[in-house]
């Protein structure tokens, strides 16, 4: 099938491989201008530069609504366009235009998580596997009828980072298979089930904030969602920033008022959590490495000399 790709950063990049090492001519390729966001700079694989490599017309947009876009897709005459990590929204006219519709491929199990930063949101929530969907396009994001669907396990210790590499090696094999079950003529692909659907925001420096009424179950899981190369969650100390860079759940259980910077266990410091704290019923979170305001990263029992004090969510 001739085929015009929707894609930008490492996603789009591993999708564009996967379509030019296939049976399928890539004939446009369109993707965002380079910004000088956080995230561009980490998943920073071209997918302009693959494409000029290859000798496929390239076309940047940050939003494909115009009609000098529209013009040179009817020109490159596509059976099918693919979309992968495209940001902005794509509008019937164009996702409609190829005769076998618009596939896009999505780093969540669907019709759960749709929306943006899937896996974080995902790690949070102690979901137990993760994925990439890749469904049909229609005018509600991300919620048209899924044609295939690739699962992996969360391991008890996984970061967002190793999510990111789990899933990243389906966005290639999905697409390609994915093609084959279009271009078989198949329509009856699956219809999202709207109530088990979820729709989750970008995330902001508000979502990384440490509440220390959380549970240390809970602010485990959002240091390892925060891991490098994301921004790291964080919290206060005598008034200034602190960074959380790796932190697990103490072995012993601590009461009493939660940010409290209570005891040392093995390699780190226990700092009460828990709204329940103060019934002696919860467990520390056990902070074992963190960096200071001035970029500086110190094992947290080298930062932390003596006990007590408190951690706090906003400067004191």
């Amino acid at each position: 099938m001739r085929v015009v790709m929707f894609g930008f950063q490492t996603w789009g990049h591993r999708t564009l491989q996967a379509l030019l090492a296939s049976e399928h001519e890539v004939v446009l390729v369109v993707t965002h201008p380079t910004g000088d966001g956080e995230y561009e700079r980490v998943w920073s694989d071209s997918v302009a530069d693959l494409a000029a490599e290859h000798g496929v017309p390239v076309l940047l947009r940050e939003r494909p609504d115009d009609d000098e876009l529209l013009a040179s897709l009817k020109q490159a005459a596509p059976d099918v366009i693919v979309a992968s990590n495209w940001r902005t929204w794509i509008p019937p006219r164009v996702f409609t235009l190829p005769p076998f519709g618009t596939l896009n491929v999505h780093d969540a199990l669907l019709p759960a998580y749709a929306g943006f930063s899937p896996l974080i949101w995902a790690l949070l929530n102690d979901e137990k596997e993760v994925g990439v969907t890749a469904h049909m396009m229609d005018e509600t994001l991300d919620a048209g009828p899924i044609v295939l669907q690739r699962a992996v396990p969360v391991g008890p210790r996984d970061t967002t980072a190793d999510l990111f590499g789990k899933t990243l090696e389906l966005f290639g094999p999905i697409t390609v298979d994915a093609l084959a079950e279009i271009a078989s003529g198949r329509t009856d692909f699956v219809a999202q089930d709207r109530t088990k659907a979820s729709f989750f925001h970008k995330r902001a420096e508000e979502d990384i904030r440490i509440d220390w009424r959380w549970t240390a179950e809970e602010l485990d899981r959002l240091v390892r969602a925060q891991s490098a190369p994301y921004p790291q969650a964080f919290c206060f100390h005598k008034g200034r920033r602190l960074e959380i860079v790796q932190a697990r759940v103490s072995a012993a259980v601590y009461g009493g008022t939660p940010g409290r910077i209570f005891y040392r266990e093995d390699d780190g410091v226990a700092v009460v959590a828990g709204a329940d704290a103060r019934r002696g019923r919860s467990k520390a979170l056990l902070v074992t490495r963190v960096r200071t305001s001035d970029g500086v990263e110190l094992a947290a029992p080298e930062y932390f000399r003596t006990m007590g004090g408190y951690l706090t969510s906003h400067p004191e």
